[in-house]
């Protein structure tokens, strides 16, 4: 049984006028995964993406999917593989399905194809209609419906979700979450958006100024991220004196005396303590921090308004 991840790459490397744009990424994507590619705007998710397919040379490093390297096996790799990068390009002038059937032609693929991938991307009562009246959602649907045609074993998506509405993104996020159970596509995307990772990858690489900054499972990533409990008291100051006679060592945040992850035992043992000393406890919370800050202290950026 062939266990090597499905996308593999080894110091991937892209330099434009002597700025790197992508540095020594080494990415591995597993059969099956919705692999997360999350990264701010610029920091080199689609330049990486676009190498993975052979459209722009590396400066550096190898690319391997399905397990053969990409410079010697790059016809029989995409025969595989479908993508969308950056925008979907169609006929404004022709129908969805006239659309679908140029891209069948060069797919070389049977006439049901068509109708499971406008099925799958929910465009078959539209599929008549000409494409430049669809709306941005149903163009970016369309343009993973051609992506989808060969019903490849990877599918290669670049910010599927950029500009659409709230109505949208979650069209397109129950889309791409279908496909590995129900189609066996693995799914590669890259997104700015961190709550869509989020609710979509069961894997995340995190990219920054074109370093990979981290890669793992979602689980992994928050198993990082220790919780923390809050106690709410209305005298944090003598609360802390107390605490630290019993050992705690708790940090003062407002009125929130903070302390690193406990046990319910050490949090009912605080709460009995905190009483006895007539100090009301007003509330206990466990607070755990977001994908979106812990990509914020990944990266070191700041959170925008």
């Amino acid at each position: 049984m062939n266990t090597s991840p499905i996308v593999e790459t080894h110091n991937l490397s892209k330099t434009y006028g002597g700025t790197n744009r992508v540095h020594q990424v080494n990415l591995a994507v597993e059969t099956g995964q919705i692999f997360g590619f999350l990264g701010p705007n610029g920091a080199g998710k689609t330049t990486t993406l676009k190498m993975l397919l052979g459209l722009i040379k590396p400066s550096e490093g190898t690319v391997k999917v399905f397990g053969k390297d990409l410079n010697k096996h790059r016809p029989s790799i995409l025969n595989q593989t479908g993508s969308l990068i950056e925008s979907p390009s169609y006929y404004g002038h022709l129908t969805g399905l006239e659309n679908m059937k140029v891209m069948q032609r060069l797919r070389n693929v049977p006439n049901k194809n068509i109708d499971e991938a406008l099925k799958i991307v929910r465009l078959e009562n539209q599929k008549h209609k000409q494409a430049d009246q669809y709306s941005l959602g149903m163009k970016q649907r369309l343009g993973i419906a051609m992506a989808l045609l060969a019903f490849p074993s990877l599918l290669i998506l670049d910010e599927p979700t950029n500009g659409l509405d709230p109505a949208g993104i979650g069209e397109i996020r129950e889309l791409i979450k279908s496909l590995p159970g129900q189609y066996g596509i693995t799914v590669l995307l890259s997104s700015h958006l961190l709550s869509e990772i989020e609710q979509i990858a069961t894997s995340v690489g995190i990219i920054s100024d074109g370093k990979l900054l981290f890669q793992g499972t979602m689980q992994s990533l928050q198993a990082n991220n220790k919780a923390t409990i809050r106690f709410q008291t209305t005298n944090p100051a003598r609360a802390e004196k107390i605490l630290l006679t019993q050992g705690y060592m708790p940090k003062i945040q407002g009125k929130q005396l903070v302390f690193d992850y406990l046990h319910d035992e050490e949090v009912s043992r605080m709460n009995k303590v905190l009483v006895e000393h007539d100090i009301p406890v007003i509330r206990i919370e466990e607070h755990k921090k977001s994908l979106e800050d812990i990509f914020l202290g990944l990266t070191g950026k700041e959170r925008s308004l």
